[in-house]
């Protein structure tokens, strides 16, 4: 059974980078549960390091990884430059990365690209939930929070790109993504009407005929 840490940075009173408003810890939390909505669907255990909007140490991050045994860890964040001025998707590993890891960056760094982001490239760096990881981890930054083309495709693509992480995701550790299942979906049903009375004794009556012939009938009051 895959098992997977899912790490959505900030937090609570670390709000991460802001714009016009905007915080990362939200759209960061909003998108990483989404796809471990998403793996989970699909079988794979998900841990969440936070599932609200609450702060969390980086300590606090990399212990909570480091309890179980996870086949990756992965840290989603939203990026920030001067406002406006950059713009493009980049992914991390640790400087001294596992061929996993690699993998990994290189597949969740593509998906994002082909979702319509600028290609920053995948990088090395010695982040502290890379380094204090035992897991092969990946930090994803999505998008620049303060570039307004980036924010427009991050909302107006939402679906697209949980969905192309989840499959990239899911490529690397060899489940084959499947469509939702369409037929649970919500139904029409089509009510059969026998008739209308203003007194309730005649609108009873005509129930016991029709409970009489096998039918499940009932008086709904109607007002008008």
């Amino acid at each position: 059974m895959i098992r997977i840490c899912c790490d959505y940075g900030h937090g609570g009173s670390d709000p991460g980078a802001i714009y016009n408003g905007r915080k990362e810890s939200q759209d960061v939390l909003k998108i990483g549960k989404a796809v471990a909505a998403e793996l989970r669907r699909h079988g794979v255990i998900v841990d969440e390091t936070r599932t609200k909007d609450t702060a969390m140490s980086l300590k606090e991050r990399s212990n909570f990884e480091n309890k179980k045994k996870y086949d990756y860890f992965i840290s989603f964040h939203r990026n920030a430059s001067k406002p406006e001025k950059a713009e493009g998707v980049e992914t991390f590993t640790y400087i001294n990365q596992t061929e996993k890891a690699k993998s990994l960056a290189e597949k969740m760094q593509r998906a994002l690209v082909d979702a319509g982001f600028k290609d920053r490239g995948v990088k090395a760096a010695n982040f502290h939930v890379l380094r204090k990881t035992k897991a092969p981890a990946v930090l994803i930054e999505i998008g620049f929070i303060d570039n307004s083309k980036d924010n427009k495709l991050f909302d107006s693509s939402f679906k697209k790109i949980v969905m192309a992480l989840s499959k990239a995701i899911l490529d690397e550790v060899g489940i084959e993504y499947k469509e939702p299942n369409m037929s649970s979906a919500s139904q029409t049903l089509y009510r059969v009407m026998v008739g209308s009375y203003s007194k309730k004794e005649n609108a009873e009556r005509q129930v016991e005929k029709l409970k009489a012939l096998g039918f499940d009938a009932v008086i709904m009051p109607y007002k008008f």
